[in-house]
């Protein structure tokens, strides 16, 4: 007959063995990630210790021994000598056993007027919110270097696309300025959130608010928010502010993913747009020619990554009922990966597009290809001849057939060529028929023309130095 130590052992397995003890322990703890909280943790603290002195509901004295045991706490922690205890699950019982030991019995009066419901929120609200702003400045960076590139690149002419099918002629800087507007869209959702989410919600406690005399309106500006939150339950049970976090990580990832895809296929010898430098590729172990776009892959696989984050927080909010559960631990980790994840991928993006050399001549050749100047052909009959658009679109359909059988360029017709298609059809023709041309003619606001791109690019550089 086995021992009940025996049982034990086999009955919990593996590095639980030692029983239920163990096991509650483990996913009980945060404190193996929440301990990124720490610096929004003793500020919180600091600013909640001055309101309590100022309202009188703890002394001075008491207040500049947790201040200046804070202040160490913060020191330790960051020059490596702090010990973190999974014993005392999270950051917040950390820091507060930690202060019990440098200052005393005044340590206990800290958490006078407050729960560890208000603490984590406000912690983890702050954190979020100084993540946002690097973001917001990554995101500049991004758009700094597409606007230089597409300064570089205004008439430089390659194939616009639909479908992944030569549709008509664009030009590099153009198409750079696409993602400019996306990335300003991310930067705009960025400072929006940033606004919504822009209230303390220290001072909630644990769900109802405090009896204690305490000035929400103090601590909040302390701590660089607008205002208070203006419901305690609310309070401690928001996690918009992540999940609005991860929402707009995932789609800034989503951009730049697409990105990435068009950098993959550029840089194939069959394309052979750009070339990106060693520093963001890398060689095959086989076959010596080849030069892989590792870093523009990897930013397309991680969008997956930040998507998955935003799914399962979600999922994991959607049948909470008011207000704090402790499955809201499960938050954190899915946005300090994804924050990471994002800052990583908007510095690689911004280091391949600031140093990929771009082959001008390849992009004019394919700008040529698969008949891209059909639309101006069809638009040249519209305005010169009058003729109603449908059709010009069936004339312009039997000089792209010709073309075909004569394995040629519209542009290499000749006039007899067209006027046999249309007897009206001048040589006038043929000065749309290029790409330069083409793209030219694109004059409307938000066109291809590229002295329509360089006013957008002088646009947008002037909103990005208010931004």
């Amino acid at each position: 007959m086995m021992s009940d130590h025996k049982t034990s052992n086999q009955m919990w397995g593996g590095r639980f063995a030692s029983g239920p003890a163990a096991i509650m322990e483990a996913i009980n703890a945060s404190i193996s990630f929440d301990r990124k909280l720490y610096a929004q943790d003793i500020r919180g603290s600091l600013a909640h210790s001055e309101m309590l002195a100022e309202t009188g509901i703890i002394s001075k004295a008491d207040q500049e021994k947790i201040a200046h045991g804070l202040n160490t706490i913060l020191k330790e922690i960051e020059s490596g000598a702090f010990v973190f205890s999974t014993k005392l699950e999270d950051i917040h019982m950390n820091v507060e056993a930690r202060l019990a030991e440098l200052i005393g019995t005044a340590a206990g009066r800290l958490h006078t007027a407050r729960s560890r419901n208000d603490q984590v929120a406000l912690d983890f609200r702050l954190w979020v919110k100084d993540e946002f702003q690097r973001i917001a400045e990554a995101l500049k960076g991004i758009i700094g270097v597409l606007l230089d590139r597409a300064d570089e690149h205004a008439a430089t002419v390659m194939p616009g696309f639909t479908h992944l099918q030569t549709a008509q002629p664009v030009t590099f800087g153009h198409h750079c300025m696409a993602y400019v507007e996306m990335f300003a869209r991310d930067l705009s959702r960025v400072r929006d959130a940033i606004e919504r989410m822009n209230e303390s919600p220290l001072g909630a406690a644990a769900l109802a608010g405090t009896g204690f005399p305490i000035d929400r309106h103090q601590t909040a500006k302390a701590l660089g928010f607008r205002e208070p939150t203006r419901n305690s339950l609310d309070s401690v049970s928001d996690r918009d502010y992540a999940l609005e976090f991860l929402s707009i990580a995932a789609i800034c990832a989503t951009h730049l993913s697409r990105l990435a895809e068009e950098i993959v296929i550029w840089s194939t010898p069959q394309f052979a747009f750009v070339r990106l430098s060693d520093s963001f590729s890398t060689g095959s172990s086989i076959m010596p020619q080849k030069k892989n776009p590792d870093a523009a892959e990897l930013v397309r696989a991680k969008t997956g990554r930040v998507n998955g984050h935003l799914v399962g927080l979600l999922t994991v909010m959607k049948g909470l009922p008011l207000t704090y559960s402790k499955d809201m631990q499960e938050d954190k980790e899915a946005v300090f990966d994804a924050a990471e994840t994002l800052d990583l991928m908007l510095a690689a993006m911004t280091g391949m597009v600031g140093d990929m050399t771009v082959n001008e001549q390849a992009m004019k050749r394919a700008a040529g290809s698969g008949y891209s100047t059909a639309t101006d052909l069809a638009d040249w009959l519209v305005r010169t001849l009058g003729l109603p658009f449908r059709e010009a679109h069936h004339v312009t359909g039997r000089a792209v057939a010709l073309a075909e059988q004569k394995k040629v360029g519209l542009e290499k017709l000749s006039l007899d060529d067209l006027k046999a298609i249309h007897s009206d059809i001048t040589d006038d023709i043929f000065s749309v028929l290029t790409v330069q041309n083409s793209v030219k003619s694109r004059k409307s606001f938000g066109g291809t023309a590229p002295a329509e791109v360089r006013r957008q690019i002088r646009y947008w550089k002037k909103r990005l130095a208010k931004a």
